[in-house]
């Protein structure tokens, strides 16, 4: 039964593989025992309940196809959760996939008809729901959401979304798509690149089958076009798509494209086609904002149902400012890192499985950085660590900035005293020992000081 069951298993990692990214297969696909197998129902192992959520959310469906291509309609699978050291020793990509393809299987699909897969399909996870709103998102995200509860009877016909790689352009024109067939607002609704477009219509003119591309194309309620951009140089193409575009616009469809810049920057282009983009509204997205992206940590984190430290987040957070594709990769390798290896999400395993991307932004803390973090954890105004004052309340918080300055920079104790207002070495020496000696019995101050050591690290890098 077990040889049985690894054949079946063996026939389906072929299919399998050929549909996802390798790093993803490597990651997520490649650690799979099958175990089992019991009429239909294939029984395989996964290493925690996490790794099995993880396939359930993301990959079942590429799975499931590829089972029922060899056992029929009827296939299932059955998981069973087992950590080994088998896990414990599988190497994992520095890099992980940051963007979890939506693909499914057709069974018989002949890869030459490439017409009869006329788009990729609509990832349902892609909601507005689940879209981080934030100052770098707001109007795009507003625009869409008009578009989607009345497509093609705004004036945002068509609505252009631009902006970096990674900043999730084709998550909201997909959430455009999703809320639209869920509301039953529109019936008929493609989401296609323009790379797919392109492949399409050029298979098209090869079989003979222009007329029926075209009607494909034209006769939808609703078009998705990601990645415009591609279209550059494109002349027969962009002359498919010009009266593609002109026919739905002028039967009242709605039309949503992306594209990583403003249209009027694409070059390669034919002016009657950008003046068309441009029709419209064309809104941009521009990099989250630090809150933006602990919101982002924290929502991915919530629909992987995965709780996560305040400082994790922060750190990742810090760290990656670029796009959401790269912030979420980073949450998915640390999540991997933990659920393979069967090891708690903390601070010193993000730091560990995150040490690369750590590594290339740390810089040397200074005393003025550890007086500014101080005086703000107190509510205290930073000269006030500098005067003469004798209040409680600052001189606690001034000891303390001392302390912090001697462990997290090589300043001498003098340098360190020249610092606070031109103290001697002698009151620095005074403020560390006083620290060292309250920290073991006042808890309130070694709380204190564990947040306060924790704002110091998180700004170094």
């Amino acid at each position: 039964m077990e040889n049985a069951a690894r054949e079946i298993w063996n026939n389906c990692l072929m299919t399998i593989q050929n549909n996802i990214s390798e790093q993803s297969f490597h990651t997520w696909i490649k650690p799979i025992k099958a175990l089992k197998i019991h009429g239909s129902v294939l029984t395989i192992q996964v290493p925690s309940e996490f790794f099995k959520k993880w396939l359930q959310d993301n990959y079942y469906a590429i799975l499931l196809a590829a089972l029922r291509a060899i056992l029929g309609n009827e296939a299932s699978y059955q998981f069973e959760i087992v950590a080994s050291e088998e896990f414990d020793r599988l190497e994992i990509p520095e890099q992980l996939p940051t963007k979890i393809s939506s693909k499914t299987i057709k069974p018989n699909y002949i890869v030459e008809d490439a017409i009869d897969d006329d788009t990729h399909p609509i990832n349902d996870r892609y909601t507005f729901e689940n879209y981080v709103e934030g100052s770098s998102n707001q109007f795009a995200k507003a625009a869409a959401i008009a578009v989607a509860e009345s497509p093609g009877k705004t004036s945002f016909n068509p609505l252009v979304i631009y902006g970096g790689v990674g900043l999730g352009k084709t998550h909201l024109i997909q959430a455009i798509g999703n809320f639209s067939v869920e509301k039953g607002i529109a019936k008929n609704v493609m989401y296609v690149s323009s790379e797919r477009f392109t492949m399409n219509f050029i298979n098209s003119i090869q079989r003979n089958k222009t007329t029926e591309f075209s009607e494909l194309y034209r006769n939808v309620d609703l078009l998705l076009v990601d990645d415009i951009q591609f279209f550059s140089n494109k002349e027969r193409t962009q002359e498919e798509f010009f009266h593609t575009f002109n026919t739905l616009h002028q039967n009242g469809k709605q039309i949503v494209l992306s594209s990583d810049r403003p249209p009027k920057d694409i070059t390669g282009i034919e002016e009657r086609l950008l003046s068309r983009f441009q029709w419209g509204l064309v809104a941009d997205i521009q990099p989250p904002d630090l809150e933006t992206r602990i919101a982002i940590l924290q929502k991915k984190a919530e629909l992987s149902e995965v709780e996560l430290d305040k400082d994790v987040v922060q750190l990742i957070a810090y760290n990656v400012t670029s796009n959401i594709r790269e912030l979420e990769g980073a949450l998915v390798k640390l999540l991997a890192h933990a659920s393979l290896r069967s090891r708690d999400i903390n601070l010193l395993l993000a730091k560990e499985v995150l040490k690369d991307v750590i590594s290339q932004k740390q810089r040397n803390i200074t005393i003025d950085d550890i007086l500014k973090i101080v005086a703000n954890y107190y509510h205290i105004p930073e000269d006030f660590l500098k005067a003469k004052t004798r209040k409680k309340e600052v001189a606690l918080a001034r000891q303390i900035a001392m302390y912090m300055s001697k462990q997290h920079t090589k300043h001498s104790l003098k340098t360190i005293g020249l610092h606070f207002g031109g103290r001697d070495h002698s009151t620095v020496i005074h403020a560390i020992n006083s620290i060292e000696e309250n920290m073991k019995q006042d808890k309130v101050l070694s709380n204190d000081l564990g947040e306060i050591n924790k704002k110091i690290n998180l700004s170094s890098i």
